[in-house]
């Protein structure tokens, strides 16, 4: 089964300086029917206006991944993590027991646009940790990229929920193919461009598709499109 869900149904939270388009309950946002998918919890598309962002606040028991799309951010958190992060870099965040962190917008000009996505961990009373990796942006190109995986793929970064996300870039007119095995579901999200899969369901620039009980899916450009991809546990 696939459904497309439009970006015009999210739920949108602006104030004056942050803009986030909620695609499951968050905040505010409750709709019992829309609270998860698989382990897909939250997926929240942020624009954070420049020298503003998230100040410290806590998180547990929780896997976080965000995924910047431009402009920068910055990271602290109460394990002594700190770092700026860019388009070509991923960080995961496991709150497991506990812990504090910010998220800011360092620039003083530009503002910046990133991927918050919350997965339930695959158990509880984890350790806290962090992570953050770069991924080669140009070996993306018409291929389906691993940036965060479950089961130690070489060159991502590690998330312990059942989760492997990929990031491709694909010329318009080209086709992949993703086997899936049964019982898993996918996510795809359309960054920019357009995308047809299995020849039949369009899903333009900021839309999602929900995916379950599909053994293959067929991903094709209707023109140069960016997306991201998620294989997720069934329940």
């Amino acid at each position: 089964m696939i459904k497309v869900v439009p970006s015009t149904s999210r739920y949108t939270v602006k104030n004056e300086w942050l803009e986030s388009n909620l695609s499951f309950s968050f905040g505010e946002y409750f709709d019992e029917a829309n609270v998860k998918f698989g382990p897909l919890r939250v997926f929240n598309d942020d624009t954070v206006q420049a020298g503003k962002g998230f100040g410290i606040h806590p998180h547990r028991e929780m896997e976080i991944v965000s995924i910047v799309l431009k402009g920068k951010l910055r990271h602290e958190d109460s394990l002594g993590s700190n770092g700026i992060l860019q388009f070509g870099n991923v960080q995961v965040m496991s709150a497991g027991t506990g812990l504090l962190h910010s998220e800011m917008n360092p620039s003083t000009e530009e503002e910046s646009s990133f991927l918050q996505l919350w997965f339930i961990p695959n158990q509880k009373q984890l350790k806290p940790s962090y992570e953050d990796i770069s991924y080669n942006i140009e070996a993306m190109h018409n291929v389906l990229l691993p940036i965060v995986s479950s089961s130690g793929i070489e060159g991502t970064a590690t998330i312990n929920s059942d989760a492997t996300l990929y990031l491709s870039k694909l010329d318009s007119g080209k086709e992949l193919s993703f086997q899936q095995k049964p019982g898993r579901k996918m996510y795809v999200f359309v960054i920019e461009g357009e995308l047809a899969l299995n020849h039949e369901f369009l899903v333009g620039q900021r839309d999602s598709a929900r995916l379950s009980d599909l053994e293959e899916l067929k991903i094709r450009s209707t023109k140069d499109t960016f997306f991201l991809l998620m294989d997720l546990g069934g329940e």
